[in-house]
C-alpha cells in the first residue's frame, strides 16, 4: 500500500505543468498581501520577502527571508515545503533548485572580491569555483591540494571562509589570521597543511559574514562548492571530477589510466 504523504507528493511533483510561462512573475498585490498577512511569524524569524506566481494554478510561491521557498494557496491556509519539479521527456528537472541557483549567484555578486581569497591560473581563466572553506576540515585540506592543478587546467579558485564551529572557535581564528594576512594564499595554504601561522585576528575581517552568508545559501558542510551557474556541490571532488562536473573535460578523460 502507497503511503498516503508519498502519494501527495508524488501527485504534486508530478502535476503537468502548462502554466510555465505565467511563473515568476509577481503576485496580484491584494494577494501577496494576504499571503504576507498570514504566513510571517516574526517571533519565529518567518519574514516573507517575495510572493511570485508558481507553474501549478492556484500555488503562489513564497521566499521566506533567509529562510525556505514555500508554494501556497492563495489564502495561505495551506502550504507545501518541498522541491517542485517539471517532468517531461528528458527527465525530473528541479525547479526549486533552480531558483535557488539564481539567488546564490545574486548573493556571490554582491560579495567584494577583495573579500575572498583567490587563486587564479596564469594563463586563460576558463572557468571559476566559488568555495567556502574551513582550515580544519580533512577534505577542504585535500580539496587544496588540487588547487594547482585546476588553476593549471585554468579553473579559479575563489575562497569565502566557513568555519564549521561557528564564530569565536578555534576554526573562525585561524580563517581570520588568514584573511587578515598580508599574504593570504600563504596564509591559508600553510593553516591547511597544519603549519603554524601567528594568530592575526583582525577587528574588518569578513569571515562572520561569510559564514552567515553560507548559512543563507544552504551550505551544511564544507568544503560547499559553486560554480558559475549557482549549482551548490556540497563536498568534495577531485581535480578531474570537477573539469567533468564544469563540462570542461569529458568522462573518459578525466579517467585514470588503467
Amino acid at each position: 500500500m502507497i503511503n498516503p504523504i508519498v502519494r501527495t507528493v508524488t501527485a504534486f511533483t508530478l502535476l503537468v505543468l502548462s502554466s510555465w510561462a505565467a511563473a515568476g512573475e509577481p503576485a496580484d498585490k491584494a494577494i501577496a498581501d494576504k499571503l504576507r498577512a498570514a504566513l510571517a511569524m516574526p517571533a519565529m524569524g518567518l519574514e516573507v520577502e517575495s510572493v511570485e506566481t508558481s507553474v501549478i494554478p492556484g500555488l503562489y510561491e513564497v521566499q521566506f527571508s533567509s529562510g525556505p521557498v514555500v508554494y501556497s494557496t492563495a489564502t495561505g491556509d495551506h502550504v507545501i515545503l518541498g522541491d517542485l519539479f517539471a517532468v517531461d521527456a528528458k527527465g525530473y528537472t528541479n525547479l526549486t533548485e533552480q531558483r535557488r541557483n539564481g539567488e546564490r549567484l545574486e548573493q556571490l555578486a554582491k560579495v567584494d572580491p577583495k573579500d575572498m581569497i583567490i587563486f587564479s591560473p596564469k594563463g586563460e581563466t576558463r572557468a571559476h569555483i566559488t568555495v567556502f572553506t574551513d582550515t580544519s576540515c580533512f577534505y577542504c585540506q585535500k580539496l587544496h591540494k588540487e588547487v594547482p592543478e585546476l588553476n593549471r587546467r585554468g579553473v579559479e579558485v575563489r575562497y569565502l571562509a566557513y568555519p564549521r564551529s561557528g564564530v569565536d572557535s578555534p576554526t573562525y581564528r585561524q580563517l581570520a589570521t588568514a584573511w587578515c594576512a598580508s599574504d593570504r594564499q600563504d596564509a591559508l595554504t600553510r593553516l591547511k597543511s597544519q603549519l603554524p601561522v601567528p594568530e592575526n585576528v583582525c577587528a574588518d575581517n569578513p569571515v562572520a559574514a561569510e559564514y552567515q552568508l553560507g548559512q543563507q545559501m544552504g551550505v551544511q558542510g564544507t568544503p560547499a562548492l559553486i560554480t558559475e551557474d549557482g549549482t551548490l556541490i556540497p563536498g568534495y571532488q577531485s581535480a578531474d571530477q570537477l573539469m567533468v562536473t564544469l563540462g570542461l573535460d569529458s568522462p573518459a578523460a578525466a579517467a585514470p589510466a588503467p
